[in-house]
């Protein structure tokens, strides 16, 4: 049953709203514009804040209605919820739908963390914010969101070995859509955000 819910979550993950909402409303393919990457941070920085904001919205419910049915079908099993998270984050990060070039899963992460625990996502994501402000650097923020993650789980959950590696796996997958973030911040030569007018 466990792989039905990871089958569900990756076919949920698939849809790209960036890609279609891009296509549909600007009429456009994210994928030409900005960093080529078909996500949220680069639809807003190369289309209309509306957009965005509905790419947002599609990615959070899509990552929401594949860890709901985890949650519905299967409600007394952990296992059942991880495999839910990491399907739709593997969706989107390689979907089948559009040879494997996704996004880079750092929303759909998000959902998938605060479902396990709220309290570990509640963490990530006021540290992640403060430090993309303060920064002016989205993936920095990302990446270090992604390094907290095992270690809060590790301080949470100390002996629960599925939340520790279903936290270890949702990490990597993050930091390694990140590579060449990591590269650019490095050598100095990855964009700040800036605030659009």
């Amino acid at each position: 049953m466990e792989f039905i819910v990871f089958a569900a979550g990756y076919l949920l993950g698939c849809i790209n709203s960036s890609i279609i909402l891009t296509r549909l409303l600007e009429k456009k393919d994210v994928r030409e514009f900005g960093s080529g990457n078909p996500g949220f941070t680069n639809t807003l920085r190369s289309f209309k804040r509306s957009t965005a904001i509905l790419v947002f919205a599609g990615d959070a419910i899509k990552a929401v209605i594949a860890l709901l049915i985890a949650k519905i079908f299967l409600p007394d099993s952990d296992l059942a919820l991880y495999a839910a998270g990491i399907g739709v984050i593997l969706g989107h990060n390689f979907p089948l739908f559009h040879k494997f070039k996704g996004g880079k899963g750092i929303l759909v992460s998000s959902v998938a963390i605060m479902f396990a625990d709220w309290r570990i996502g509640l963490i990530i994501f006021v540290v992640s914010v403060f430090i993309m402000f303060a920064s002016r650097y989205v993936s920095l923020g990302s990446i270090t969101g992604a390094v907290m993650l095992p270690v809060l789980a590790f301080l949470f959950h100390p002996g629960d070995m599925p939340f520790l590696m279903y936290s270890l796996v949702v990490s990597i997958l993050a930091i390694y859509k990140h590579r060449q973030n990591i590269v650019r911040l490095l050598n100095g030569t990855e964009n700040r955000f800036e605030k659009k007018s």
